[in-house]
């Protein structure tokens, strides 16, 4: 067994996730998961960078601690990642005690090889990027490249660090191959390297949030060397024998892989500044540092900074999270940047999901249930078209997940549905069943039908585990017996139960959504299966915490018929909550009516409203009745 150690950056807490963090966080968890379906043993680590001046400022100008600003945006992680099925094996915060252990280890050893000297530093700053820039980088506005906003000159006594020393070794890690992907990428930093390095400062003077440099108490360090270090701390480095274990596994072990994903505008430090304190300080490097591309939009990079942030909650709330884990793999070629757009959000999910995979699986249990009773076919066949082109676009999809090329992976299986259609089309098995005529070859053209489908949700389980997994119970097969060993032929059960017949992927009315009138139904991708269990513990229960609300004012929300947006009172505190019950209320008569909320679900935004909260109703015949106390209550109070 080999070990596989993939981690995210660790995200900055100025702000919450958006859409690149989420992207990224996909890409590790597919690697993931693909590389525990060919049983490697595999650790995924993510995390977030909570110091630095930024942080400090954000935490300032809030009125808060710079430890509240990081916990908040934190506790948004853990939600997220939650509801994105992230299957991380740890989240590394750098406040944390672990990591201050691992940095100061760490620089213990890049001073015991003499390469750190104090000295004086200048140049222009740009504190989101927590870097310092040339002037032919910044130009003559002096701009930061990367975020668009102004630089600071800066001027202090630092601790430098010997980078220069490595440039030699730099260059032949290079090239040995695969070091640094793409190739474009490491043309970049090999052009960079070979231009000349100079000594970087590996310290900030009067920052009070950061590491406190050893021996120099009043410096911290410096945020690359320090938040880069817990790509080691996570693994338990500097810590007591126990603590090392996963270091010594994962990270140290020979054979083993270590993979950086990162996006392009963070390559320069993993792959230039990360290398060379691992080189100065005696430890491996990472195997593979891999740099992808932006999401854009209008041309842009995705940025909350820009203003043109991609709103994921809204198309997780419409279509589930499987499918828009989907649409980020199969649209961007890794390494390269994307446009986002809505309309090719939902062109996608129509033609791929809900058309090409959904329409199959649908006509073929459909025709299985029919000709057998509830079962798949009883006989098999090893020598059709479907198998055929399975054999050559199985190994297709499996050196495409090797490469990290996850849109040709993806491409590899949809040949797989393709061939399957056309192959349905041209023995037509549903004339057979309208004439009575169910024989053998109607089970060997179903069972082939059903088997490509097998395939095909086998591979897509590192993309939407959850809806490959309800493919897979659909045609008939296991998903906990799903692995690299089951990407071939031959093994769908035969004459095996079928579940009851559903709806995996209901087709977007595309003229609706762009318009802004498709409502959010509860999202297909989603869904509960049989086997996970809706009974929830007291303790869960007692999470949900629901309270008293006077409504203060009602409005309806334009292009929604469902829709109304109620101003809420409990106590001193005002809400904003959405419902939907336009069309059992009229706003003005629930102008001081009483409600019931649940008052701490996370918000969301709605038909473009943010929801804090929700109000709860029965329904009757599809119709809304709200919950009222029986009696006028203090707004505020608790509902136990």
């Amino acid at each position: 067994m080999s070990s596989f150690y993939v981690t995210t950056p660790i995200y900055y807490v100025n702000d919450l996730p958006h859409i690149g963090h989420v992207y990224t966080t996909v890409v590790a968890d597919t690697v993931a998961r693909y590389r525990r379906m060919h049983g490697d043993e595999v650790y995924f680590s993510t995390g977030t960078d909570e110091h630095g001046v930024n942080i400090l400022r954000i935490a300032d100008k809030k009125g808060i601690t710079p430890q509240a600003q990081a916990d908040s945006v934190v506790s948004r992680y853990h939600d997220l990642w939650k509801q994105v099925g992230i299957s991380h094996d740890d989240f590394i915060r750098t406040t944390e005690p672990r990591h201050h252990r691992a940095v100061a280890e760490i620089v213990r050893r890049i001073e015991a090889q003499g390469d750190l000297y104090v000295a004086k530093h200048e140049g222009w700053y740009c504190a989101s990027c927590e870097t310092f820039y040339t002037e032919k980088e910044i130009g003559p506005e002096k701009t930061c490249p990367v975020h668009e906003s102004a630089t600071e000159w800066q001027s202090e006594e630092n601790i430098f660090f010997r980078l220069s020393k490595y440039q030699d070794r730099l260059l032949a890690w290079y090239a040995q191959p695969g070091t640094v992907q793409p190739e474009s990428r490491r043309n970049e930093v090999t052009s960079f390297v070979e231009s000349g390095l100079r000594d970087i400062s590996v310290s900030r003077a009067g920052l009070p949030w950061g590491v406190s440099f050893p021996g120099h108490h009043d410096q911290t360090v410096y945020v690359w060397l320090e938040a880069l270090t817990n790509y080691l701390s996570v693994l338990g480095f500097g810590g007591d024998d126990r603590d090392a274990a996963l270091y010594e596994r994962f990270w140290a072990s020979e054979g083993g892989r270590r993979v950086h994903l990162v996006g392009k505008d963070i390559l320069r430090f993993h792959a230039v500044y990360w290398p060379a304190f691992l080189m100065s300080a005696g430890l491996p490097l990472p195997t593979t540092v891999y740099a992808h591309g932006w999401w854009l939009r209008d041309a842009k990079k995705v940025s909350k900074s820009v203003g043109n942030i991609v709103q994921l909650d809204e198309l997780f709330a419409h279509f589930g999270v499987d499918p828009v884990r989907y649409f980020l793999l199969r649209e961007m070629a890794f390494g390269q940047d994307a446009s986002f757009s809505d309309e090719a959000f939902v062109d996608r999910f129509n033609s791929d999901l809900a058309n090409d995979l959904g329409n199959t699986v649908s006509r073929l249990v459909k025709l299985s249930d029919k000709a057998f009773g509830g079962k798949t076919p009883p006989e098999s066949c090893s020598n059709n078209a479907v198998k055929d082109t399975a054999e050559e676009a199985i190994p297709e999809y499996l050196a495409a997940m090797e490469g990290y090329a996850f849109h040709d992976a993806l491409r590899s299986l949809w040949k797989i549905l393709a061939e399957v259609n056309q192959y349905l089309v041209a023995r037509e098995p549903w004339k057979a069943l309208k004439a009575g005529e169910v024989d053998d070859r109607v089970s060997r053209v179903l069972w082939n039908g059903l088997e490509g489908v097998r395939l095909v949700a086998t591979g897509l389980l590192p993309f939407m585990p959850k809806l490959a997994a309800r493919v897979l119970r659909a045609v008939g097969a296991d998903p906990e017996q799903a692995d690299a060993s089951t990407l071939s032929w031959g093994r769908l059960p035969l004459s095996a139960e079928l579940p009851a017949k559903e709806t995996l992927f209901p087709r977007i009315d595309k003229a609706a959504f762009l318009a802004g009138k498709l409502e959010v139904p509860p999202a297909a991708g989603d869904a509960t299966t049989e086997e996970e269990s809706n009974m929830i513990s007291i303790e869960e229960f007692f999470k949900t915490e629901l309270r008293v609300a006077t409504v203060i004012e009602a409005e309806r929300i334009p292009k929604s018929k469902k829709l109304l947006k109620l101003g809420v009172e409990m106590g001193e505190e005002k809400r904003t909550v959405v419902a939907g019950i336009a069309e059992a209320y009229e706003p003005d008569d629930l102008v001081g009516k009483q409600v019931v909320i649940v008052a701490n679900l996370q918000p969301a935004k709605l038909m473009g409203v943010e929801s804090q909260g929700m109000v709860l109703a029965a329904s009757l015949d599809g119709r809304p009745v709200l919950l009222h106390p029986s009696a006028d209550v203090p707004s505020g109070t608790p509902v136990k």
